[in-house]
């Protein structure tokens, strides 16, 4: 979105829309609850969250004639079936390979994935069809038809059938391959965790609500993470030009995909039980149970933090992904921080685990502390490998500049200088890491 160096710029979502698109959602779940199974529920609230976004900023935001969509409703080229026809043997040649990475790796041949295999294969024979109009009519607008799918068509199709390259771009093509990457690894998981916290609520006994705070706490907690998965899932789903939620870039760096997946599943059980085990299992209620006020007061201070983070998740709307560029936000709990998700989601871990308390020795808690700072330090990566990806958009360049005024921890890059935003850098220094050579003697 434009955004101007004073942050003033017309956002290219509102947390009103993206709240109310919920809102409906929640009425659709409640009307549904007694009729449908748990994953056509899924199915239901995310269908009406994606439409209630999608009409509402079509008709307040006007989001469909931004610049940034590639589009120009004033022009019209034509039917170009040629070009159409590229671009579906790129889409399918993208899917082929992505089912053939389910087949391959046995993360995705066990039950947990059942309910995502389950609305692929509904879905999927519909989807294959609508590309091709989708395909024909978006080529009529495109300002430059010739995107990842064509790159991909066009280089398979002109090296393999024809005989030559055409003017295939090579970046373009790996940048769709991680595109869809990101896609095909965090769809399916989240999906799951969506179907897991509806089959929640469809079991949850609401009378137990009346039983104290920890039944309340449970409820918000779990209510919480919920808006957070559905509008992911959303978010990776509807990945669409027409309505500039498609992916702009996809983080390029090994390192920028090593610090992101190692905090999901399979990656985070493998890495955390051996390196990253900083809970002994006794946490806060464990250690405020005996006190009311302190277990009330402590226990809201972490849903305030966790609603501080899915304060961040909603205002992404439909744009919502991990290591991709979809559109810069500025507005809401951005204006507070570039990283407000990640910022009151560690804070929470520290007063959720409580890793400084421990029945063992003073050192077994100092080791606990430390192996959470190094969790933390992992997102402090993330953060700055994001930075680093969306620093080639000029907006994002300006929002960053702005906070380092503006924002809450801007006194931080006063104190260390290093930590200051460098555009297309990860720190603020000019220091060069180069190989040590060994002369011999």
């Amino acid at each position: 979105m434009s955004q101007s160096k004073e942050n003033t710029s017309v956002p290219i979502t509102s947390f009103s829309i993206n709240a109310t698109a919920f809102v409906l959602s929640c009425i659709g779940f409640v009307l549904a609850a007694d009729y449908l199974s748990n994953l056509q529920i899924t199915v239901l609230v995310a269908g009406i969250y994606a439409v209630g976004v999608i009409a509402l900023e079509f008709t307040f935001l006007k989001t469909y004639a931004n610049q940034t969509t590639g589009l120009d409703y004033s022009i019209s080229k034509g039917w170009d079936l040629p070009t159409a026809m590229v671009k579906l043997v790129g889409l399918y040649v993208t899917l082929g390979c992505i089912s053939l990475i389910y087949l391959i790796f046995p993360e995705y041949h066990g039950s947990f994935y059942h309910d995502y295999y389950v609305l692929l294969k509904a879905f999927l024979p519909y989807w294959l069809v609508l590309a091709i109009p989708y395909f024909l009519v978006v080529n009529r607008y495109m300002v430059n038809p010739k995107d990842g799918y064509w790159h991909v068509g066009n280089w398979l199709l002109g090296n393999w059938l024809v005989g030559r390259r055409g003017d295939t771009d090579i970046a373009y093509v790996v940048q769709h391959f991680l595109g869809w990457l990101v896609k095909a690894f965090f769809l399916p998981l989240m999906l799951v965790y969506l179907v897991g916290k509806i089959n929640y609520f469809q079991n949850l006994d609401w009378q137990t609500l009346d039983d104290g705070f920890k039944p309340f706490y449970d409820f918000a907690f779990n209510s919480l993470f919920y808006i957070d998965l559905l509008i992911v899932t959303v978010g990776y789903c509807l990945t669409f030009r027409v309505f500039d939620a498609h992916i702009r870039s996809t983080e390029y760096s090994f390192l920028g995909w090593a610090v992101a997946l190692m905090c999901y599943q399979p990656f985070w059980s493998l890495i955390s039980d051996q390196y990253i085990a900083y809970d002994d299992g006794n946490g806060w209620g464990h250690w405020l149970w005996n006190s009311d006020i302190a277990y009330v007061v402590w226990g809201c201070m972490i849903l305030a933090l966790i609603a501080v983070y899915v304060w961040a998740t909603l205002m992404f709307g439909i744009r919502f992904s991990n290591l991709t560029h979809r559109g810069i936000i500025t507005h809401g709990a951005f204006r507070l921080t570039k990283h407000p998700a990640y910022v009151s989601k560690n804070l929470s871990w520290w007063l959720i685990s409580m890793p400084f308390l421990t029945h063992a020795h003073p050192s077994e808690a100092l080791r606990m502390s430390a192996l959470l700072l190094l969790l933390n330090f992992i997102y402090f990566m993330r953060a700055r490998t994001e930075e680093r990806h969306l620093s080639h958009d000029p907006d994002y360049v300006a929002y960053a500049e702005y906070m380092e005024k503006h924002g809450m921890f801007r006194k931080l890059g006063q104190w260390v200088p290093a930590l200051r935003f460098k555009s297309k850098s990860l720190f603020n220094t000019d220091i060069e890491l180069k190989p040590v050579v060994f002369k011999s003697k």
